[in-house]
Formats: structure tokens, C-alpha cells, sequence
């Protein structure tokens, strides 16, 4: 099947944009003026455009790095994320980005250097001590690496940024840029639901042992490693399985190299799990989530999920090194 992509006038000869293109046979090429006119038009089936996305090259113009919400850190004091690309290559069912977007269409901002450059500007600020950026909000961020070369950009910069610390998260195997020597400022996280789960719910991500495998790879350059269970879920027969996904992973990055662990709940604001539970009306996964006084709907189990991780993973790791992004009541 042929792809589709949209590409901003102003930036179908750009270099990086004939990469791109390079890795597509025979592609449906559509110019257009911004991407929102694509991205953003109302009444779009998301499920469908899933089958086969379209791709809309674009330039980003602001709002390069945005902060996090005030309690999400791995540990520094300043918190940023940005997102160079909108959507994701895998299709899980959970994913807050089919309730945020009307479009299950590809974003990708070409301009990477331009994140860069906002990025440099906080140690200009001489806070990049004290500073994380997470790259992997509204996307996964090497899953579609191949395709954007994305990775190799930011080994090049990060190796200048030595004070700012940087997230790499995804559920990719897509691994090759960081078969090399590690960086000390990047932590490369890897986010897991159990393979019960993610068989079922998480379509497009890689079996559990092929993830591993391609982890214990990264483990042996040295990478500072991040283990995500952010969401965990609850369903029967949970707790088995999140103590041999818990095994497996704890047994396979040695301790010294985990960088920090978060776990946290599965929530969406309110317009976001209205949009997710049109689309799945039926669906078990979401029937139990009630909506708090704050208009964020969960399923009101973040005390299990709590006590759950801290018993085991005090027992696995140092306590400074766990986070949880349980949302608050």
C-alpha cells in the first residue's frame, strides 16, 4: 500500500524532508501550507486512519519544550518534555493520544535542531544541573527511529548538554543508534505491562522476550536504564503476572545501572476518556473508571498499585530510585 505524506511547502527541499522521503517506494506526495490543516479537521476516524497513517512532514515555529506537571520527575528539581513527533507506530488500547487527537495521522516536526536549541537555552540559564527533558510524551520515541533518524540527532547534541539530563522512553526493539558508548546524561526507559496484557492490549509492541533481549543489548554499552510501569494495570490474575515481568527485568539490568523506576495508574481528563470510550463502547478495559472531583477518571486503585510496588521493588532497588506517578485524589 502506497503512503501517504503531506509535506509544508516550506520544507519539501529541505534535506532532512528527502531523507525522509528516501525511505518510502513510490509515496502519494500532497504540499501543503501547515499540517494543522491536515492534522487538526474535525470528524476524522481515528481507528480507520490507523490502518494505514499518513505521514505530514512539518516545521515546528514554538512551544518547543513545555514543563511537566509539577509532582512528575525522576528526580531532578526542573522538569521539561517536548515531543518532535505527534502519534504513535503502535496501537495500544489505552493510549491517552486516541482521545487527545482527531487524527491518527504521523507528525513529524522536522526541525529537530530548533528543540535543541530552546534545550541549550536552560543551561545558558545555569539550571541544567538540576534538569530533566522527557522526550516520548505524545509519541513513542524510537519507534519510529528508523524512518526519522531522530536518535542520531540527539547523541550528537546530548553530548554537549553533559549537565542536562535526558529521557529516551519507548517500547521499541529499535535499539541500533545506542549499540555504542553510553552517555552518562541519557537514561534509555523502557516501559512494560505484563505479556498477558500487552498481547491483548498493546498491538505493534514486540513480544516481552524480544524486548528483553533487545534491553540486555543496550545493558551491556553501560546505558543509565529506566524501567516504566506507567500505567499499571489491574486485572485478574495481576499480581502473578507483575511478579515474574518483575523477575524478569530486575534480573536482567544489573542494579547499578538502573537509572530510577516510576509506576503510576492509568487516568484520563475527562474529554480525553469520553473520546476513548466512544470509539469502545463495549470495552471490559475501561467499565470499571469513575470520574474524581477533579475530573480525572481512573479506577480509584492507586493504594493497591502503591503498596503492590513499594513491596517489592524496596526489596529489588534503592528507595530514592522509585517514583510514583499515582494520580492524586
Amino acid at each position: 500500500m502506497r503512503k501517504v505524506i503531506y509535506i509544508e511547502k516550506d520544507i519539501k527541499d529541505l534535506p532532512r524532508t528527502k531523507y525522509i522521503l528516501k525511505k518510502f517506494k513510490n509515496p502519494i506526495i500532497i504540499l501543503i501550507d501547515r499540517y494543522s490543516e491536515v492534522f487538526n479537521k474535525k470528524n476524522q476516524n481515528f481507528r480507520l486512519q490507523k490502518i494505514n497513517p499518513a505521514i505530514i512532514l512539518a516545521k515546528k515555529y514554538k512551544n518547543f519544550i513545555l514543563e511537566t506537571p509539577k509532582s512528575y520527575t525522576i528526580g531532578k528539581k526542573n522538569n521539561y518534555y517536548f515531543s518532535y513527533m505527534y502519534n504513535c507506530l503502535f496501537d495500544c488500547r489505552y493510549c491517552f493520544l486516541q482521545g487527545m487527537y482527531n487524527s491518527s495521522n504521523f507528525v513529524i516536526f522536522i526541525n529537530y535542531e530548533d528543540f535543541f536549541k530552546e534545550i541549550s537555552f536552560l543551561k545558558k540559564k545555569n539550571i541544567g544541573k538540576n534538569t530533566t527533558i522527557f522526550s516520548g510524551y505524545d509519541c513513542d520515541s524510537l519507534a519510529y527511529d528508523n524512518i526519522t533518524n531522530f536518535s542520531n540527532s540527539v547523541l550528537k547534541y546530548f553530548e554537549n548538554f553533559n549537565d542536562i539530563e535526558l529521557e529516551i522512553r519507548t517500547k521499541s526493539t529499535y535499539l541500533k543508534p545506542f549499540y555504542r558508548r553510553s552517555l552518562k546524561n541519557i537514561v534509555l526507559a523502557f516501559s512494560f505491562t505484563p505479556e498477558r496484557f500487552s498481547t491483548k492490549y498493546e498491538l505493534g509492541v514486540a513480544s516481552l522476550k524480544k524486548r528483553v533481549d533487545a534491553l540486555k543489548k543496550v545493558v551491556n554499552f553501560g546505558w543509565n536504564i529506566g524501567i516504566r510501569f506507567d500505567p499499571f494495570v489491574i486485572y485478574e490474575g495481576w499480581e502473578v503476572d507483575y511478579e515474574r515481568l518483575f523477575k524478569i527485568l530486575f534480573s536482567t539490568v544489573p542494579r547499578e545501572q538502573i537509572h530510577s523506576v516510576t509506576y503510576g495508574n492509568i487516568r484520563y481528563p475527562k474529554k480525553i476518556f469520553n473520546n476513548i470510550k466512544k470509539m469502545y463502547t463495549n470495552e471490559k478495559l475501561f467499565l470499571k473508571f469513575e470520574k474524581n472531583k477533579k475530573n480525572i477518571y481512573d479506577e480509584n486503585n492507586g493504594e493497591l498499585i502503591d503498596n503492590f510496588c513499594k513491596n517489592y521493588l524496596f526489596t529489588q532497588i534503592d528507595q530514592s530510585k522509585v517514583f510514583c506517578n499515582i494520580h492524586e485524589k
